[in-house]
């Protein structure tokens, strides 16, 4: 099986450092949402998304990324992401949007993981930011038991 990580990851490395632990773990490819194109992601049978949260969603370089992919057959995707915020299910759904995009394309959604992370967005920078040590330790090992539950 062919493994693919694509990410967006800014201010801090936050998710870049979850998406590198995932792929060590489970010998996947790894692009930024710069270098990732369609017909790259077409190559690949399990290919994991993932970006910190920008106002309660994924950044919209993954989301348009994922817009423009074709409808797929057969192909598996996960979702992760950071954030300097706990999601609240009640008040907000960070994957909503970046889901119902891969559904439309007719990926089958095997899992999500999500972590908080070192976070100095807007006002958050007046105050030195908030989730410093984030991801930590404890973070990775759970980046890395995720990843691993993909591939048994």
């Amino acid at each position: 099986m062919k493994i693919l990580i694509v990410y967006k990851s800014i201010h801090h490395g936050n998710t870049e450092r979850i998406a590198r632990t995932m792929a060590d773990v489970i010998n996947a490819d790894i692009l930024s949402t710069r270098d990732a194109t369609p017909q790259i992601i077409g190559r690949y049978d399990l290919i994991g998304f993932g970006s910190g949260i920008y106002f309660g969603k994924h950044h919209h370089k993954l989301l348009n990324l994922v817009e423009d992919l074709p409808t797929v057959k057969e192909k598996q995707a996960f979702i992760f992401s950071t954030s300097g915020l706990r999601e609240l299910p009640i008040i907000h759904n960070f994957n909503k949007e970046l889901k119902k995009r891969l559904l439309e394309k007719n990926y089958q959604l095997i899992g999500s993981f999500s972590c908080r992370g070192f976070d100095t967005y807007g006002l958050l920078k007046l105050i030195g930011g908030i989730q410093k040590e984030r991801p930590n330790d404890e973070d990775l090992t759970n980046a890395i038991t995720f990843a691993q539950s993909l591939i048994e």
